[in-house]
Order: C-alpha cells, then sequence, then structure tokens
C-alpha cells in the first residue's frame, strides 16, 4: 500500500458530447470504476493526488469536468443539481457502464447521494468528502439580517452591470489564494498549481455567467431527504477544520454510521479543511483504498 502513495501528476484529458456540450474527462487504470465529482470551481486537476494512487491499486477511474466548470462547456443556462445529475447518468451509460463507487467533495458529494438514492443499479457504494448540505443555502437556515444580506448578493450578483465587475474581483488570483487560505488548513497545500487550476477556467467565455446562474440556483434535494433512499455502503470523510462546511453539520452522518454501523463509516480527519483530498492525499487515498477492500464493497 505504502508504494501508491506517491502520484505522478499528468492525466490525459478527453472530451465527450453531451447535449450540443463539451464534457472534459479523464480515465486511468482498470477494474472496479470508481468515479470522482470535484465541488464548486473545481476541475478534474482537484483529483490529481488521488486518480494515478486509486487506477494503481486496480481500478477504473473517472473524473469529469461538471458542466460549467474546468475545461468542460460553460454555455449561458440554469444551472442546478438536477442538471449535473443527468449529465452523470448519462455519462455512466456512456464511459462506465457497471455499479461504481461514486466518490465526491462538497457538491459533489451530494451529487454523489442523489446518484445513489435516485440511480441505486449504477451505483454501488459511496465516499463523501465534507458533502455540502445544498447547492446554495435554504432561506430557512439563515437569520433575518444573513437572509437580507444574500438576497441583495445574489440580486447584485445576477445585474448585468454589477455581475461581471462582482465576477472580475472574485476570480482575481490573489483573492482565489486568500480564499484557499481559508479553506485549506496546511497552507502549504496551497500552491500556485491549485490557484492556477481554479483561476484559469474563469478566464473562459461564459465563466461569469455560469457564476451568476450557480449562486442564484436552487439549493436542490438535503441528505437528510436524500438518505433513507440511500441503501449502499457509504463512507464519510470529514476535514474538521473545514469553515464551510463545519464538522457539526456532519450530526446526520455520525447518528447514521452509529445505527447502522456495517454499512455506514464516519471518520473525522484532524486538521483538514474542506477539501481533504487534495490537502492530505495520503491519508484520504489510504482510508478509501482500505474501506474499500473488504468485498470492493459489493
Amino acid at each position: 500500500m505504502t508504494s501508491q502513495l506517491t502520484a505522478p501528476q499528468t492525466l490525459e484529458l478527453l472530451t465527450w458530447p453531451w447535449q450540443g456540450h463539451t464534457i472534459r474527462y479523464t480515465v486511468q487504470g482498470s477494474g472496479q470504476p470508481i468515479v470522482l465529482i470535484h465541488g464548486f470551481g473545481a476541475a478534474i486537476g482537484h483529483w490529481r493526488n488521488n486518480i494515478p494512487v486509486l487506477a494503481a491499486a486496480g481500478y477504473r477511474v473517472f473524473a469529469l469536468d461538471l458542466l460549467g466548470f474546468g475545461g468542460s462547456s460553460k454555455p449561458a443556462i440554469d444551472y442546478s443539481l438536477e442538471l449535473w445529475q443527468d449529465l452523470l447518468k448519462d455519462f455512466w451509460a456512456a464511459q462506465v457502464g457497471e455499479p461504481a463507487v461514486f466518490i465526491g467533495n462538497s457538491i459533489g458529494a451530494l451529487l454523489s447521494l442523489m446518484m445513489a438514492a435516485d440511480y441505486p443499479n449504477l451505483v454501488k457504494s459511496v465516499v463523501l468528502l465534507n458533502a455540502a448540505g445544498g447547492l446554495n443555502h435554504r432561506p430557512e437556515e439563515l437569520n433575518p439580517p444573513l437572509r437580507l444580506v444574500m438576497g441583495a448578493f445574489t440580486k447584485l450578483v445576477s445585474s448585468e452591470v454589477v455581475g461581471p465587475f462582482l465576477f472580475e474581483q472574485v476570480r482575481k488570483k490573489p483573492r482565489i489564494r486568500r480564499t484557499l487560505m481559508q479553506v485549506y488548513r496546511d497552507h502549504t497545500a496551497v500552491t500556485d498549481e491549485l490557484v492556477d487550476l481554479l483561476y484559469e477556467p474563469s478566464c473562459d467565455p461564459g465563466a461569469q455567467k455560469v457564476f451568476a446562474s450557480i449562486l442564484t440556483a436552487p439549493p436542490g434535494p438535503s441528505p437528510s431527504e436524500l438518505l433513507p433512499r440511500v441503501h449502499q455502503p457509504i463512507l464519510v470523510l470529514w476535514g474538521d477544520a473545514d469553515p464551510w462546511t463545519p464538522i457539526a453539520g456532519s450530526r446526520v452522518y455520525q447518528d447514521l454510521a452509529t445505527a447502522d454501523p456495517d454499512r455506514v463509516q464516519y471518520m473525522a480527519i484532524a486538521g483538514a479543511g474542506h477539501c481533504p483530498h487534495d490537502e492530505c492525499p495520503n491519508t484520504v487515498n489510504q482510508l478509501i483504498l482500505e474501506w474499500l477492500e473488504p468485498g470492493k464493497r459489493e
């Protein structure tokens, strides 16, 4: 196992047509399929330290850029979790073709839960990394003052005049680096390579419209709505220093692991932030591979 924890960085990037758009993806290895789903603003490269390790351990590892992110098309449409779920379902049919382990970070974890709940024949098991509770906050989750602030912000983001200006401020490299410094506890993991990975897609035509659409999109189903319909094995990994999805919000998973420990495992990763697979990939790779090994989680 230890020899597998040093991963090369080069990934072969492929494209696949979907509903008139281009989706970028990669695949490496052979064996039981794994599908990796990134979080908001990220892309295939966010898994650069995970894909080769999982592939070397005997898995066929897929990762794709969700529509609107990374190297995939960025059309000016209404984005939603349901749109990306349709994309994942069709990607599975075209490229994967057998029950897969779905591994997601943040909104990618929520999408993994949606796939397991709605398309159980496609999903063998699920790994959730600091799972988001929704694509956006639900109004009832915010106190009245914050609700007003967020309402005003979404109007500004959608404005034809102010929206592009706000996006230009958000996508500047120093701002991206400062944001990453907040969500990565280990600041040595915030490299120029990581900043560029998030910055470069923001320069694509249409990126600002995507940003505005996603920030004003409905939150989608919540984990508490989905979990009663998910019967596959679940591994939940949670960086306990995450300011975006604080560990207190993982109670629903902790309770499930206590109630059904044979099917659900929950592990907190000490000192890690919102993206533990990138911040401490050796730890996350090891935990995933050890969990998958018993019967390949059939």
